[in-house]
């Protein structure tokens, strides 16, 4: 079992920039991808940046491509999530999940490990 811990949510402007971090522990094989979502409220999950564990390419949801970049250091176990150029719509809370996905990369439902949750809220 992969244990998830997010940090790094905040408030800030329109424009402006955050980065979110996830430490991760307890890591195996039993995971092939890994990544953020978000949900706000009264809306479904959606997967926003993932990348797969054997393989550094990344892969963005067409809302925030070029905006958001996903990236890791296996030094720190920390996957991180840079978000520039931030915009209201962005406003959600921020989840890193981890799983052994053998259907869409961006189902919620492909993944197993899921930490707590940061909140981004994002004024205009």
């Amino acid at each position: 079992q992969v244990q998830l811990v997010e940090s790094g949510g905040g408030s800030v402007q329109a424009g402006g920039s955050l980065r979110l971090s996830c430490v991760v522990s307890g890591y195996t094989s039993s995971s092939n991808y890994i990544g953020w979502f978000r949900q706000a409220p009264g809306k479904e999950r959606e997967g926003v940046a993932i990348r797969s564990i054997g393989d550094p390419r990344p892969y963005y949801a067409g809302s925030v491509k070029g905006r958001f970049t996903i990236s890791q250091d296996n030094a720190k176990n920390t996957l991180y999530l840079q978000m520039n150029s931030l915009k209201p719509e962005d406003t959600a809370m921020y989840y890193c999940a981890a799983g052994r996905v053998t259907g869409s990369i961006w189902s919620p439902q492909e993944y197993r490990s899921w930490g707590q949750g940061t909140q981004v809220t994002v004024s205009s």
